[in-house]
């Protein structure tokens, strides 16, 4: 196999119910844990590779359809996923979005944090915000809050190393998740 097709979630349900195809979600144990499509096996992409998926697969003899929050990592991974040599797998479109947006139910457990990405765009928005309520209202000093903050994520964004990131990773409620 080549290149991995896509395939669209109705097409994918279909071949799910017909026994045809099964899922692999390629996402990590926490954002598989926070929501996850009923019957699909948890493979990490941080983790895949080609003997510890054969061994997972060797019972199944249907098509793997691999999936991740919004397809764009499949996408991006999709060499990786040729290299497992798979008789037939595609990717679902839109991935877990895609899935729902056309109208398809996921299991989702509120009790588990969501994904770290949030979190990140969660503080630091939060932190520019109070930065900014801070220069308004009490000092300009405020606005130095909001640059460091500002200036952080230019700095994740070019190096790929997010502090902010780290730091959240560490907190309580993400290490129970990381247990998984």
């Amino acid at each position: 196999m080549n290149m991995i097709q896509t395939i669209s979630a109705a097409e994918a349900k279909k071949r799910i119910a017909d026994g045809t195809a099964s899922l692999c979600d390629i996402r990590e144990p926490q954002e598989y844990a926070r929501e996850n499509i009923a019957g699909a096996r948890s493979m990490p992409l941080s983790i895949l590779n080609k003997d510890k998926f054969l061994v997972s697969a060797a019972a199944q003899k249907t098509a793997i359809i691999f999936h991740c929050q919004s397809g764009n990592r499949t996408k991006a991974n999709a060499d990786k996923l040729c290299a497992l040599n798979l008789d037939e797998a595609y990717i679902l479109d839109g991935g877990l979005n895609g899935w729902k947006a056309a109208g398809f139910k996921t299991h989702v457990d509120h009790s588990k944090p969501i994904e770290l990405q949030r979190q990140v765009q969660i503080a630091a928005g939060s932190l520019i915000l109070l930065g900014l309520l801070l220069a308004w209202l009490v000092t300009p000093w405020g606005l130095a809050l909001s640059t460091f903050v500002g200036g952080g994520l230019v700095f994740a964004g070019i190096s790929g190393w997010c502090g902010m990131a780290r730091v959240l990773a560490i907190m309580p409620w993400n290490r129970a998740a990381a247990a998984l």
